[in-house]
């Protein structure tokens, strides 16, 4: 049995996947499994990946499913992974030079301390220049809520889970018509009863394409409210200041005009708050639709 399961959920990235297949091929640390979960692909992937398993120059297991966005694909690999470990690296991305052997090496130090979920290392872009900011030296242990609200780190993290944690939490919704629900549900849903162990290696070479989820949020927004008005709502009950509280107030409200939903203050976690918040919700579904006017 390997020790870390790396999932990499794709759709049709048959052009790019294979600058995943090379970096996790270089890795001299070989203590991991391969996860593809092909998100209903209709480009040459699977041909593309059977022809790496053939080759045996690491370990591969490929799942293919229907379609259901970057949540789906992430509910079915934890669902499938059995190692102790698991890491995302997005079908267009890179797993970091050595980040294996850094991932063991860090794991060593909390592996028998049941507080913590894991480990939350950097990402760089194509460059090596990191994505964000460090993590500050003087930081042993956090959460990830409080790594971006306490401690004011910037920019996209790599999150290293023990999967035995993962398993405890609900598996992200599935919305007929909708393809999209924010991955943060779940992290903040750990964050509640564990810590993360800070790392400040380079775990991911990111590459955001323009056919990402990144790049792409506000029309995101749109074309899956409903996705993102349930994480907006976990996020409300979950907030530990009134800011944040009411920024994901506003956001839902906004989701709420999108998807129709009249019932949308009696199913607010928050009722005061959330009549407050109409005026600027609607406000920001304004600024939403003229963004992406022609999109839709």
């Amino acid at each position: 049995m390997k020790t870390i399961t790396v999932f990499t959920p794709t759709y049709n990235r048959a052009y790019c996947l294979h600058k995943c297949y090379d970096s996790l091929v270089k890795q001299s640390n070989q203590d991991f499994v391969w996860l593809i979960i092909d998100d209903g692909s209709t480009d040459e992937t699977e041909e593309l990946v059977a022809s790496w398993v053939k080759e045996n120059k690491i370990d591969i297991i490929y799942h293919y499913q229907e379609n259901l966005g970057m949540h789906g694909g992430h509910n079915a690999a934890y669902r499938l992974t059995e190692t102790t470990l698991n890491i995302c690296i997005d079908s267009d991305d890179n797993i970091g030079e050595e980040a294996i052997q850094k991932i063991m090496d860090a794991w060593e130090t909390i592996k028998d301390k049941p507080e913590y979920a894991g480990i939350v290392g950097l990402d760089a872009d194509p460059d090596g220049k990191i994505i964000g900011t460090k993590i500050p030296e003087t930081i042993k242990q956090t959460t990830l809520y409080d790594l971006y609200n306490v401690h004011k780190v910037l920019g996209d993290k790599k999150l290293v889970y023990r999967t035995e944690v993962v398993k405890k939490y609900p598996s992200y919704p599935i919305f007929e018509g909708e393809r999209f629900v924010p991955l943060g549900y779940l992290y903040q849903l750990i964050d509640q009863d564990y810590t993360l162990l800070p790392l400040n290696e380079v775990l991911c070479d990111v590459e955001y394409m323009p056919d990402g989820s990144s790049l792409n949020i506000l029309k995101q927004y749109r074309r899956h409210p409903k996705g993102f008005a349930f994480s907006r709502k976990s996020r409300m009950k979950l907030a530990k200041n009134f800011k944040d509280r009411f920024k994901n107030t506003v956001h839902y409200v906004s989701s709420a005009i999108f998807t129709k939903n009249g019932s949308f203050l009696k199913e607010s976690p928050k009722k005061m708050i959330t009549l407050f918040a109409i005026p600027f919700g609607v406000a920001l579904n304004l600024y939403i639709r003229y963004k992406t006017k022609g999109e839709f």
